[in-house]
């Protein structure tokens, strides 16, 4: 199985007992992506300690402010980096609001940029901001390849299947009783269009909920997924490890 999106810096315990807890689930490969310019340093040297673990290097829209042009090339030389598999997470976030909207589209836009120099997918975070989020996605990003983290655009979900190169991935909260909705999404994306996380340490999927997130625990997210969608666990760990890898490049 795959956890395409987490956060080894934020969670506990230390890194050695995260990538061995989740080898021992049965995660054979983790991003673990960055948010600012101190997290993303952390990701790519966890991707360089641990065969599994790969980075997506970006600004995060709650960090955004002040992102002027020394930001954005710290970010394109990081960019670079052959362990860094992915650009962001980006986006916008008007729920929090801890960055001016200028700077959060600032960042947005040229991280995009940067993802289409190098040919690499875009992690986008959006939260109540989604009318704005895919207005531009929709006018910047082409036919370039999109992932919407911890999908929750349930009231969207038609024109997001429209879009033939944006991929959905479902974090623990699918899992939840109250996300009906989402959980009905997870069934209908398309087979190869479809990942899972854990956003890690956030999110806890719902029989481990009362613990704190961790990339093993993208399994419990994965199983629930799989019987929503009618098929095994086993059918869906295949679906997943052939995505990532068509996405990622690993």
């Amino acid at each position: 199985m795959i956890d395409s999106h987490t956060h080894l810096d934020s969670c506990a315990p230390d890194n050695d007992e995260l990538v061995a807890a989740a080898r021992a689930a049965g995660v054979t490969r983790l991003l673990t992506v960055g948010m600012d310019e101190a997290s993303n340093r952390t990701a790519l040297a966890a991707a360089e300690r641990f065969p599994e673990v790969f980075a997506a290097v970006g600004r995060h829209p709650n960090a955004a402010a002040g992102y002027d042009a020394a930001a954005q090339a710290d970010l394109e030389q990081l960019a670079t980096h052959e362990r860094c598999v992915a650009i962001g997470e980006t986006g916008l976030d008007y729920h929090h609001d801890r960055a001016p909207r200028a700077d959060q589209l600032r960042a947005f836009e040229h991280q995009i940029e940067v993802a289409q120099s190098l040919g690499k997918p875009l992690v986008i975070h959006t939260r109540a901001a989604d009318a704005d989020t895919l207005a531009v996605l929709r006018e910047r990003t082409g036919s370039m390849r999109v992932i919407l983290h911890c999908f929750s655009m349930t009231d969207e979900l038609d024109a997001c299947l429209e879009q033939p190169d944006w991929w959905f991935s479902f974090a623990g909260n699918v899992t939840y009783p109250s996300a009906e909705a989402l959980a009905r999404a997870a069934e209908l994306v398309p087979e190869d269009r479809l990942l899972v996380e854990t956003d890690a340490p956030y999110l806890s999927p719902q029989p481990v909920r009362k613990d704190r997130n961790q990339p093993a625990y993208v399994v419990h997210t994965a199983r629930f997924v799989a019987e929503r969608r009618g098929v095994t666990y086993e059918e869906l760990d295949r679906v997943v490890e052939r995505n990532a890898a068509a996405l990622f490049g690993w």
